[in-house]
């Protein structure tokens, strides 16, 4: 055989790929083979962005509506080829992408879905009753995605480029967004939205659905009126921010609240509100306000309360001092496993500050300035439960004294997956008790009698 016949050869060979891209690009093909999109749907589209350019600055509704009114002519050209139902699923595929967000339209729109992951153009799945599920939707290709991210974060005054790959932006009705594309994200640009709930979600619809008990809601209720510093805790997606709403709520009409998020989503109910935002740097890499600078700020505010969207890093510090020094009353959320693990993570975080402090001196600050811990876990049927409501004691020794007040008993799981279990009490009387009288907040005995 020849030197140029193997070249040859080699060149016909497969080339193994991947396992990143080469799933990704099989399905590539797959669609674009079952689904090319018409030429009419292209010309649809273009016949649109063009008449669209006529009227700028509509809402969303209102485009809406233009829309329907300009494809009328479009579609009595086409009318000997396309079907009612044709005309229906091409408008509402060409509405949904330029006056929505593309494909993920309706999923957005979709009241049991909680949560949407775009991973890349082929790839959507969808939380649904805290279960993912693959949908059969998908983009046409990455710069779709990418056009649908652009459509989010402009907006907002953010940007996602090569230089600046990764995003946390939120939609107008408050769902948290995050982007990443590549380089970073391999299999293409990715997108996770977190649905903020239509309805706002009160302490009695987390009852119903099995969160906590109705002793625990009232009791959560009597400390925040109390003033004590709450710190919520708990995984990814276990709720910590839709219980920071709720507990929000609890805080009077005549308190001055101070909000501080990476993206808001917080939608508190009370008038005298101020929300504040983090903002990432701009292209030379310069004006970042990180929430540490945000929470410094909010002290020169005149708060009653502040309230932290996500304690991650040296601003844990600053929140400690806060509510060490008058400012009680304070909630926040953080990512933990379970209330010692949350403390851990607290000194962890103070020391990320760079202040060279002893670490007797942190727990001592801790010790002062938490109160209680609570503690929400998704289990592996779906659903949330607060797990542990903890008291934080003080300091003995070297250690910061914990004390559960409420825990979840989990005992086993139905035929069908579901969890089942129930809330007890510990049967301690809490050490604040004393301070939620002084507030009028009644605790009824029964509510802390020992359960097996």
């Amino acid at each position: 055989m020849s030197l140029l016949q193997r070249l040859n050869e080699k060149n016909t060979e497969k080339k193994p790929v991947s396992a990143a891209g080469g799933s990704q690009k099989t399905l590539k093909k797959e669609i674009r083979k079952a689904e090319p999109e018409s030429d009419v749907k292209v010309r649809l589209r273009k016949h649109l962005v063009n008449e669209l350019k006529k009227h700028q600055g509509l809402a969303e509704e209102e485009t809406e509506i233009l829309i329907k009114d300009l494809a009328e002519p479009f579609f009595e050209s086409e009318s000997e080829r396309l079907s009612y139902e044709k005309k229906r699923e091409l408008l509402s595929s060409v509405t949904n992408e330029l006056a929505g967000y593309g494909p993920i339209t309706p999923l957005l729109a979709d009241p049991d879905v909680s949560e949407v992951m775009v991973n890349g153009p082929y790839q959507i799945y969808v939380e649904k009753k805290g279960k993912l599920v693959k949908n059969d939707v998908h983009f046409r290709d990455d710069n779709h995605v990418l056009q649908v991210i652009e459509k989010i974060v402009s907006p907002l005054g953010r940007r996602i480029d090569e230089s600046s790959p990764m995003v946390d932006a939120r939609l107008p009705d408050g769902s948290r967004v995050n982007a990443i594309i590549p380089p970073l994200a391999l299999g293409g640009p990715t997108i996770t939205i977190r649905k903020f709930p239509q309805n706002r979600l009160r302490i009695d619809d987390l009852v119903k659905f099995g969160t906590l008990d109705q002793r625990m809601a009232e009791f959560l209720d009597g400390c925040v009126k109390a003033r004590l510093n709450v710190f919520i805790s708990g995984g990814t997606g276990s709720g910590k921010t839709t219980l920071l709403n709720i507990l929000s709520g609890f805080i009077p009409d005549d308190e001055r609240i101070v909000t501080i998020e990476d993206a808001a989503e917080l939608q508190l109910s009370q008038d005298h509100v101020v929300s504040l935002e983090t903002r990432p740097p701009n292209i030379e890499g310069k004006g970042a306000v990180t929430i540490r600078d945000l929470v410094r700020n909010s002290l020169r505010m005149r708060p009653d309360r502040v309230i932290i969207g996500e304690v991650r890093s040296a601003e844990a510090l600053d929140m400690l001092q806060a509510m060490n020094t008058g400012h009680d009353g304070s909630l926040a959320t953080g990512h933990s496993n379970a209330p010692r693990d949350m403390l851990s993570r607290l000194e962890t975080m103070v020391l990320m500050a760079g202040m060279d402090l002893p670490v007797r001196a942190i727990r001592e600050q801790i010790a002062g300035a938490v109160d209680l811990i609570i503690q929400q876990s998704r289990l592996k049927d779906g659903s949330r439960k607060i797990t542990h409501i903890t008291e934080v004691i003080g300091m003995e020794g070297e250690t910061i004294v914990l004390q559960d007040l409420f825990r979840f008993n989990q005992e086993g799981t139905t035929p069908d997956g579901k969890v089942t279990g129930r809330f007890v009490s510990t049967g301690i009387r809490p050490y604040c008790a004393e301070k939620l009288e002084q507030y009028g907040v009644k605790l009824p005995s029964e509510w802390f009698k020992e359960e097996l």
